[in-house]
């Protein structure tokens, strides 16, 4: 078979949808919605605490070992404990971001970020179910075409609910175009029946009665044992420090992007067709670069690379926030900052894959290092609106800018005592 062949593989595409599917509800409570805040007159500082309603996607490790070790009730005697999951999960999603269209955040901003919250916890469930899903389903030869399968069908998803969405609001209502984005995730519904259930899984809900075990013993097998074989690991807590750090300055000025551009003056859809569409480009062209590099140069030494760069890519920022609403000018900045995240994004990836040894616990040491970075994306990123409002957009982003250093500044610290499975630079 050669590399291309695998991703005509029936299961490869499957996980392109369902990749589809956890992507799309991500920017509809991140950049889509602030957007939507904006136009509601909604001060920076409050858009800048909206960020917050991302918390569970930092948390989802602690509900992991859950949706791991239980089958939902009905739906995974049906149709197999993954799938049952998954099907619970979409459904929830399609009824809370339907809610969200509803909500009015002039009239009531709370209730806003609650609905926004609730899409956040079923997303971040989703997420949990997808990852060990696609780890169970694929052979080990395909895990890696797998990998590129669902970053590719999420960017295409966070596409849809970001650009796709600003267009249809510039037509369309906000609860219009939100009730179309929640029957997007029907793909993912059909995508989950017409796929099969891992055969790992397959008696594990027919063994629920059977198979009964003591409270303390479950506990101890899906709770204790995967944090404990993280912490057995040499200088674990500088490694959670430095997955919480390292992608700080990308998240910061993440959630003000959108309402820095539109009080410049670009207009709804220049945001859709330049940082959205043309940013999904660039931000692949440089995952691909990233991923070439880890190889190439292996992981340690392409984080400093990706890091030093996407730091000093965000001072793009700075001239454009001087400059004003030039488009030839925000096209280029938004290819340098996209390239450099997305060649960040591969070696952080890679760096958070190749720190699990034991397959015995991929989706819960997998949701408990991601659900870290996102701690960062999240509260860390929670004061960029009062900054941005204190200090000025230049001076913004050159903040925005300098928080790529202590992530930096952990990786120096933990130098070469960092164990990873070797790859192909690494090993030679």
């Amino acid at each position: 078979m050669t590399p291309l062949a695998v991703y005509r593989n029936p299961r490869i595409l499957a996980i392109f949808f369902l990749g589809f599917s956890s992507g799309l509800p991500l920017a509809l409570t991140a950049s889509t919605l602030s957007v939507w805040l904006t136009e509601s007159k909604i001060n920076m500082t409050t858009i800048g605490l909206f960020a917050a309603v991302a918390t569970p996607y930092a948390l989802k490790f602690l509900w992991s070992p859950l949706i791991d070790g239980i089958s939902f009730p009905i739906l995974s005697r049906l149709l197999g404990r993954r799938r049952g999951w998954l099907i619970a999960m979409q459904l929830a999603l399609i009824a809370s971001i339907a809610f969200l269209g509803l909500a009015s955040p002039a009239v009531n901003p709370f209730l806003t970020a609650l609905m926004a919250l609730m899409v956040a916890v079923f997303s971040a469930s989703q997420d949990i179910v997808i990852d060990a899903y696609r780890v169970e389903i694929l052979q080990p030869e395909q895990q890696g075409a797998g990998a590129a399968a669902v970053v590719f069908g999420y960017r295409i998803g966070m596409i849809v609910s970001s650009a796709g969405a600003l267009h249809l609001a510039s037509h369309v209502s906000w609860l219009m175009t939100y009730w179309i984005m929640a029957a997007l995730i029907c793909i993912g519904i059909v995508t989950v029946l017409l796929s099969p259930e891992p055969a790992s899984d397959k008696w594990s809900v027919a063994s629920d009665k059977k198979n009964k075990v003591s409270l303390a013993t479950w506990l101890q097998g899906h709770v204790v044992a995967p944090f404990a074989d993280f912490m057995q690991r040499p200088h674990w807590l500088a490694i959670l420090l430095f997955i919480l750090l390292y992608k700080l300055a990308d998240a910061f000025m993440g959630g003000m992007t959108n309402p820095f551009l539109i009080q410049i003056g670009f207009s709804k859809e220049q945001i859709a067709n330049i940082v959205k569409f043309y940013g999904l480009i660039a931000t692949i062209l440089g995952s691909f670069i990233g991923g070439a590099m880890v190889f190439r140069l292996g992981t340690i030494r392409s984080l400093w690379i990706c890091g030093i760069a996407h730091g000093l890519t965000n001072l793009m920022f700075v001239w454009l926030a001087k400059t004003g609403a030039d488009t030839s000018l925000l096209a280029l900045s938004i290819t340098c900052e996209n390239i450099s995240g997305g060649m960040g994004t591969a070696a952080f990836v890679a760096f958070i894959s190749e720190l699990i040894t034991d397959t015995r616990f991929t989706a819960t040491q997998y949701a408990l290092l991601s659900s870290f970075a996102s701690f960062g994306r999240t509260w860390l990123a929670t004061p960029a609106g009062w900054f941005a409002d204190k200090l000025g957009w230049p001076a913004f982003f050159t903040l925005a800018a300098a928080l790529a250093l202590p992530g930096l500044a952990i990786l120096w610290l933990l130098g070469n005592r960092l164990t990873l499975q070797p790859n192909h630079a690494d090993a030679s």
